[in-house]
């Protein structure tokens, strides 16, 4: 999976792709396919009082969309998709596919 936790991403589809919503992935699950954006996919929850301490009502919570809806935003061009490099050391590293600069990892 080309997205990782830290990067930030555009959604390009689904509902909050009219806004052009950028965001910093929070969660990502490789075995769905799916990651987390923060403040993109909000729906409302209606939650139940299931210990004392716990509040009950609705709240928002940020559902996961697939990977696909999302595209990595490089520093100096923008949204672009990722490719892949090797570095003088044999390391595999991320590069941007429109100015070919390495994609900073965490």
């Amino acid at each position: 999976m080309k997205i990782r936790k830290g990067d930030r991403v555009k959604v390009i589809a689904g509902k909050d792709a009219a806004s052009g919503h950028e965001g910093v992935v929070m969660f990502v699950f490789p075995d769905g396919d799916k990651v987390i954006v923060e403040g993109a996919g909000m729906v409302k929850k209606h939650q139940r009082q299931t210990r004392q301490t716990q509040q009950a009502g609705i709240i928002d919570k940020d559902m996961p969309m697939h990977v696909s809806n999302v595209m990595l935003i490089c520093r100096s061009c923008g949204p672009t998709r990722v490719g892949y490099s090797f570095d003088e050391g044999g390391h595999k590293i991320r590069v941007c596919r429109k100015c070919g600069e390495e994609l900073e990892s965490r």
